[in-house]
């Protein structure tokens, strides 16, 4: 991290890794524009750390607890006036970055929604929630902060307005089907936890109502269909894993 003689700086760029060797490197080399780039690595390893130091990056450690806590704990360590959170499977474009510069010049935001292209199992989906598929990633640091109560699927309390960027960061979410499952299963048991924390009981007509629902905002509503066989797939396992499974193991907590 820069000493105390040095100018605090503008623009830090922090990717949040555990395990991302395949990843890392090819995400810092998009993240030049920034000030400063910061790897908040939970103990990897693979060598992600290694190739993040020899690629430019500063390198942190801290043991996972939970998403929020991770982006908080790096809102506290790294020192510049504005944070722009990236992750390691993600990559800014050019004209991307252009915009993020020119914005953190500007006011009255204190945060900024980046739209995003998703690409899974090698095909970009444009539909069923995943495009524009806006983050809040781009935050001035001294207004914002992540809310402990969101662990997972993070939400960012801001101290004042939020705009919307109109170039998108690319998302290479899973390189295939095995990586989406084993992800979303943790996901599941994220939520679970959360359910748990709230006292919410998992009531029976909610492993068949919970799914519905969701399956039919995904490729109904949100029009997944339009993305074909990939578009249903997409739409029918995530009613599964954010509609039934959090309650499933919420269930099987309560009857351990």
């Amino acid at each position: 991290m820069p000493d105390s003689t040095q100018p605090i700086p503008i623009l830090a760029a922090v990717i949040l890794a555990k395990n991302e060797a395949k990843h890392i490197r090819d995400c810092i080399a998009t993240l030049s524009f920034a000030d400063l780039v910061v790897v908040s690595d939970s103990f990897s390893d693979d060598g992600t750390a290694e190739l993040a130091g020899a690629a430019g990056a500063v390198v942190l450690q801290r043991h996972f607890d939970n998403f929020a806590g991770q982006r908080n704990a790096a809102m506290d360590a790294v020192h510049a006036e504005w944070i722009f959170f990236v992750d390691a499977d993600e990559r800014i474009t050019p004209e991307l970055a252009e915009e993020v510069r020119q914005v953190i010049r500007q006011g009255p935001e204190v945060g900024w929604w980046v739209p995003r292209h998703n690409y899974i199992a090698g095909r970009r989906v444009r539909y069923g929630g995943f495009y524009p598929d806006y983050q809040l990633r781009l935050l001035r640091r001294d207004r914002a902060r992540y809310d402990p109560e969101r662990p997972v699927h993070e939400v960012v309390v801001l101290d004042g307005p939020a705009g919307q960027l109109r170039n998108v960061m690319i998302h290479y979410n899973y390189d295939d089907w095995a990586q989406f499952h084993a992800k979303q299963r943790r996901y599941a048991r994220f939520e679970s936890a959360i359910l748990r924390d709230r006292g919410v009981k998992p009531w029976p007509h909610k492993f068949i109502t919970m799914p519905l629902r969701e399956t039919w905002r995904r490729y109904v509503t949100l029009r997944g269909y339009r993305d074909g066989w990939i578009g249903l797939k997409l739409a029918v396992w995530l009613g599964i894993y954010y509609g039934f499974m959090p309650h499933w193991y919420l269930r099987r907590g309560a009857a351990a």
